[in-house]
């Protein structure tokens, strides 16, 4: 078997990892990178292998840093399955056409910064294609990707939809078990089931997104959010939320949920501004099955857990303009979660130099990025070309990340009842790697193998 990460290598965007297997070549999520627009275009568009060539494609979710080079890949030339949990196929069907808006966008600014034509990396058409290739398959169900070579989704607990990929297969006349973990969720987190515990693989690729640092305890993730809103709307100003239109948006809004239920914060105006969003959230009623048991009692106590007194979810450009002239304290919480496009942009040019008002961070920031900028407290950032002072309060609550923090990334590598020959780390900023190759290799792991693009790794038993 040979694996090679072609995204997500050293850092944390483009997730892509191909499976050499028997003669067969199966790649592990197809994601989009992300980050600065001229380098993550022109690495986007730099396939290292011939998308013609591969059997088969499995998808562990639907974050577009996961699945947003899809439309790309069938564009060049790719005519097999793309295997994914159902949850996910629906994200994917309204996150992909989002992606290719953005692309749009994306390429009209490089074409006006070098004065010609740049083809957007793919469109709806691509899409709608792409789609056609979706097969779905539920947790626990044991599949054929390849001849031989089966695959099961186990949930991984991080987004809806979410799954680590089990991988088995034979080789040299012996049965073999290899592990994606894909994100990994953390445990008692609202909305989903834990992520699956795994006890047995020869080989484990793992995320390291969080693998220098913990979380703040979940169980203080609504007492801070409330402490947010209430110290910002007692100065009169506004709660600004970048936040993830997948999981993130929907964890914010049910938090909030819970806190109006308990009479903790007061009933003011909520704003969910991103069509994105909306779309997403449609679909997470169509999927309870994925939600833990908290989440269903919440249902049953309040009703529809993403329904506030005062919310409006907000879908065309007039609603969102409308949201600039109220003077009264309120609540916006708008994509992208890393501040990089989308309406969170236009909410924060109208709000970053009010001290009133609070920007409070939910999710991770990936280096440069508009979002590690506020999280860093720049005192100048640049929106649409402008420099502005930023004057906001500033709050991280990392609290509500969905994924997995040191410890936990830790104790799943260590409940291996026979431990992995290797352990490959991906999906993670090099401090973030280093730090926990360390810490794997302190509670005796095997070999851990920090995985660099483009640099195959063959495992020959």
């Amino acid at each position: 078997m040979k694996i090679t990460s072609f995204g997500a290598a050293g850092n944390v965007t483009g997730s892509k990892h191909l499976l050499e297997i028997n003669g067969y070549r199966i790649l592990l999520d197809c994601g989009l990178f992300q980050g600065s627009r001229e380098k993550a275009d022109r690495k986007n568009r730099e396939y290292l292998f011939d998308p013609s060539t591969l059997d088969a494609v499995v998808l562990s979710h639907a974050h577009i840093d996961h699945s947003g080079v899809l439309p790309l890949l069938i564009k060049q030339g790719y005519q097999g399955d793309i295997f994914s949990t159902p949850a996910t196929h629906d994200l994917c069907s309204v996150m992909l056409l989002d992606s290719a808006f953005i692309q749009k966008r994306d390429a009209e600014w490089l074409q006006k910064k070098h004065r010609s034509f740049i083809a957007p990396l793919y469109n709806d058409t691509h899409v709608y294609k792409t789609m056609q290739h979706f097969v779905t398959h539920a947790y626990e169900k044991r599949f054929e990707v390849a001849p031989d070579i089966y695959v099961t989704f186990h949930d991984a607990g991080h987004v809806l939809g979410s799954a680590m990929i089990e991988v088995e297969f034979r080789e040299k006349n012996r049965d073999r078990r290899f592990i994606f973990s894909g994100d990994i969720g953390r445990k008692n987190m609202p909305l989903l089931e834990d992520p699956w515990e795994p006890d047995d693989a020869d080989i484990v690729m793992m995320e390291s997104t969080y693998g220098d640092r913990d979380h703040d305890p979940i169980e203080t993730n609504e007492e801070k959010l409330a402490e947010v809103v209430l110290r910002t709307v007692n100065r009169g100003g506004k709660v600004i939320i970048p936040s993830f239109a997948l999981e993130r948006a929907q964890e914010v809004v049910y938090a909030l949920k819970r806190l109006e239920m308990a009479g903790t914060i007061p009933e003011i105006p909520v704003f969910v501004d991103s069509p994105l969003t909306v779309n997403i959230t449609e679909i997470f009623r169509y999927h309870t099955a994925c939600f833990d048991e908290e989440f269903r009692e919440t249902m049953r106590e309040g009703g529809d857990p993403f329904l506030l007194k005062r919310i409006e979810y907000i879908r065309n450009m007039d609603d969102s303009l409308r949201i600039n002239s109220i003077k009264e304290p309120c609540i916006i919480i708008s994509a992208s979660g890393m501040c990089e496009v989308g309406r969170i942009l236009h909410h924060l040019r109208n709000n970053c130099e009010n001290p009133k008002n609070t920007i409070v961070i939910v999710g991770f920031q990936a280096q440069n990025t508009l979002g590690r900028r506020i999280v860093e407290r720049q005192p100048e950032i640049k929106i649409f070309g402008v420099k502005r002072p930023l004057r906001a309060e500033v709050k991280t609550l990392n609290g509500f990340s969905a994924h997995a923090g040191r410890e936990e990334l830790l104790a799943f590598a260590g409940r291996f009842k026979r431990r992995p020959k290797n352990i490959l780390l991906v999906h993670g900023e090099n401090k973030a790697l280093r730090a926990l190759k360390s810490g794997l290799e302190e509670q005796d792991a095997r070999g851990v193998t920090i995985m660099r693009e483009a640099q195959p790794r063959r495992f020959d038993w």
